[in-house]
């Protein structure tokens, strides 16, 4: 009985001091466009239907949010402030629908991954998967951004690191082997040392945006001060950069898991047999704290031995 008394008061006590959340939406497409009209358009609305939520919404806090403009509207300060506020929470909600969603069905799966792994290792990985296991739907989302707190929106992730997380549960699955790869049909018979391999033509990654090794971190663990010369491509995405390799533009950086089999069918040349072998490598890991779904449980578990097995 108390505990029903409590839920009746606060859920009255955020109706009476928060106005209706559509009228929150609504707000948030006319303050992305600086448009009545256009909000409308987008929300399937009529003008006047928006222009009524925004005055009910600027009555219920009893300042205005607007100014009104010949062409669209302009926020106020106080606009420009709710607009910031509504803008985080309708994306932090956002974000919890789609896990929940995904979470709590009951044959998916989410996976987060960066694009070179998910294209070039889970990718084949996921095909055997759902020959095993047709009735489990795997999401794949591949970002290269990846930290520790990307996890709370997936089931499962791929992280790059030392297996050291405090709110994740890890499990080595691949090391980090880099080596230099090029096209079959690239001349290369002529660089057998770090020095003739730093003045050949390299295709660079450009890893300012996310934690990855480039050719400059490549050659300082071998001891030898680089730097690129101005006319080698430059690329920010690791998959470009290895098309690019496939392309013949030059000599490239490539991952064992990326370029091993290519390799092995004649695809794709070492260049020197210098590997850099780190002591870092990917990581199988999910919350510590939330419990896999049975078919998340199933794709762990699968993979795991799929990585035992090879």
């Amino acid at each position: 009985m108390a505990q029903a008394i409590y839920r009746r008061t606060v859920i009255s006590r955020y109706l009476r001091t928060l106005p209706p959340l559509e009228t929150l939406i609504t707000f948030e497409a006319v303050g992305r466009y600086g448009s009545f009209t256009q909000a409308a358009t987008e929300l399937f609305l009529t003008q006047s239907a928006v222009s009524k939520q925004m005055r009910a919404l600027e009555d219920s806090l009893k300042v205005p949010l607007f100014e009104r403009k010949p062409r669209g509207v302009a926020l106020t300060a106080a606009g420009t402030e709710l607009l910031a506020t509504v803008d985080m929470l309708l994306d932090r909600l956002q974000h919890s629908v789609r896990r929940i969603r995904s979470v709590h069905q009951s044959n998916a799966v989410s996976v987060l991954a960066t694009h070179a792994l998910a294209q070039f290792w889970l990718f084949p990985k996921l095909i055997e998967f759902n020959k095993a296991h047709p009735g489990i739907a795997v999401h794949v989302h591949a970002i290269n951004e990846i930290d520790e707190a990307s996890l709370v929106d997936f089931d499962l992730g791929i992280l790059y690191g030392d297996g050291e997380w405090t709110t994740l549960n890890s499990r080595f699955v691949l090391p980090e082997i880099v080596y230099p790869v090029a096209r079959p049909d690239f001349d290369a018979s002529s660089i057998r040392t770090l020095d003739q391999l730093a003045t050949a033509p390299l295709v660079q990654i450009d890893t300012s945006a996310w934690s990855c090794l480039d050719w400059h971190d490549w050659f300082a663990h071998f001891g030898k001060d680089y730097q690129p010369a101005e006319s080698d491509p430059v690329f920010n995405q690791l998959t470009l950069a290895y098309r690019a390799v496939q392309q013949g533009m030059g000599i490239g950086l490539a991952w064992s898991f990326m370029a091993d089999e290519a390799v092995a069918r004649g695809e794709m040349q070492r260049v020197t047999d210098l590997a850099l072998v780190t002591e870092r490598g990917e990581y199988l890991v999910s919350l510590r704290h939330r419990q896999l779904s049975p078919p998340a449980q199933l794709f762990h578990d699968w993979l795991l031995e799929s990585v035992q097995a090879a």
